[in-house]
């Protein structure tokens, strides 16, 4: 029999290598929807997802009431508000900043919930706002005290992710939470299948596209949220944090190894000042009861 050492050790081993290929996506995403439309490619992705979901855990849907359905819809409308922004944001800043950023959901989220659910935020989580605060403002700010407009895009990508934490927060306690994850994906898929629509977007994606759409919604979407709960129960809270926390430092490795993105002495200070936001609001409150975080977002 393998001993509860051994399988933590693996748990946590499985856990970095999903946060791997979540920070591989930046730079991925980026690349693809330069020559695709971003509505179109979140479409096939969340087809993608959503089948291998369904596969999976279709069978719990049954367990889900007419409300809980609704409330699914509502959540997957900010996570598609998360990506869409997220995509449209990777357009015009670099994937390394858009990690960096994109994680700053987490600091965000105690603000919403004390304004939301009257959660009010301990003190650690106030001082990780202030670090990641200071952190944004050195990351994006140029000379002239103005961020680009896919930073903007992003940061609200960080607030959609946010709330959709908060969302899930409140609902998942309150049924079945795989079920509830299923509604959600299935959600962003037909919200971008219909903005595609609105917006003439439709093509027909090349093979690149197809690999790229397998690789986000098959693999860093529905896959590693599978695996994500399976192993969890084998590690802590605290390494998951941890481990979860990493996910920007991969896409700036991933940014700089595959497309030369570098940071400057001043980014680098302010990424540095997000990450402890990070970690100091996740490592000292206590997560949402029913949700499952992966660093800036929950899938």
């Amino acid at each position: 029999m393998v001993d509860r050492s051994s399988r933590t050790a693996r748990a946590d081993g499985l856990l970095v290598l999903i946060t791997l290929i979540w920070g591989s996506t930046f730079l991925l995403v980026q690349r693809t929807v330069q020559s695709y439309p971003v509505f179109s490619f979140l479409c096939l992705r969340f087809v993608l997802a959503s089948g291998v979901l369904l596969v999976l855990l279709g069978k719990r849907l049954r367990l889900l009431s007419p409300r809980m359905w609704a409330a699914g819809v509502a959540i997957g409308f900010f996570l598609f508000g998360g990506y869409a922004l997220q995509t449209l944001g990777l357009l015009y800043t670099t994937s390394s900043k858009a990690g960096f950023i994109t994680g700053l959901s987490v600091v965000i989220v105690p603000g919403l919930s004390a304004t939301l659910l009257r959660r009010m935020p301990e003190r650690a989580a106030l001082l990780g706002v202030l670090l990641s605060t200071v952190g944004l403002a050195l990351l994006t700010l140029g000379r002239d005290l103005r961020p680009t407009l896919g930073d903007v895009l992003v940061l609200g990508c960080a607030f959609c992710f946010a709330l959709h934490i908060v969302a899930v927060s409140h609902f998942a306690p309150q049924t079945d939470a795989l079920a509830l994850t299923v509604v959600q994906v299935a959600a962003v898929a037909v919200f971008s299948g219909l903005a595609a629509t609105l917006l003439g977007e439709w093509q027909l994606p090349q093979p690149s596209v197809l690999g790229a759409a397998a690789f986000t919604g098959v693999l860093a979407t529905a896959l590693a949220f599978a695996v994500q709960n399976s192993v969890q129960s084998w590690t802590t809270a605290t390494h998951t944090a941890l481990i979860f926390a990493t996910e920007p430092v991969f896409a700036g490795i991933f940014g700089y190894w595959l497309a030369d993105e570098r940071f400057s002495g001043k980014a680098v200070i302010g990424c540095i000042f997000i990450l402890l936001g990070m970690l100091v609001a996740e490592l000292r409150a206590p997560a949402p009861q029913g949700s499952t975080t992966r660093g800036g977002e929950l899938v």
